[in-house]
């Protein structure tokens, strides 16, 4: 397992007992090097949507833990944040929530001349997605096939 997979595997393990504590659910958590700074990133959500207290609430809590347990060994900064409207499907609950909406599927590489995707997430397993279009035919996708899978937003 690398560092970054322990630190986010880590981070999630102590995280969930407080997200759940406050009513929210944590959606991802994602250890990143952007611009030479390394992220500690906490994505939270709950009915309704996250508001910026929320967001505080949570940082300012585990903050605490994150300086008792000193686990990660370079300087980085932590941040707490709402998922977003274009989150992508990551784990089985994001599918078993989503299963039944319009979803977009980009794939690596090009299948039948196209690299984009958009239909009902029909069904899903470990290894496969399935999407219904709109004449009511199927498609099945390999997962690892798949860059991006994400609700589908008609603008």
């Amino acid at each position: 397992m690398s560092k970054k997979e322990i630190y986010e595997q880590k981070t999630e393990e102590l995280l969930t007992p407080i997200v759940e504590k406050e009513g929210f659910e944590l959606v991802d958590v994602e250890y990143v090097k952007e611009a030479g700074t390394w992220y500690l990133r906490a994505y939270i959500d709950k009915p309704g949507g996250i508001a910026v207290n929320d967001c505080e609430l949570i940082s300012r809590a585990f903050s605490e833990v994150l300086d008792a347990e000193d686990y990660i060994d370079d300087a980085y900064i932590f941040e707490v944040s709402s998922p977003g409207l274009g989150r992508p499907l990551k784990k089985e609950k994001d599918f078993i929530r989503n299963q039944g909406e319009e979803v977009e599927i980009r794939t690596y590489r090009a299948i039948d001349k196209q690299k984009e995707f958009v239909g009902i997430l029909k069904e899903f397993d470990k290894d496969t997605v399935t999407l219904e279009y709109e004449d009511e035919s199927t498609q099945v996708f390999d997962k690892a096939d798949i860059a991006l899978i994400r609700l589908a937003f008609d603008w």
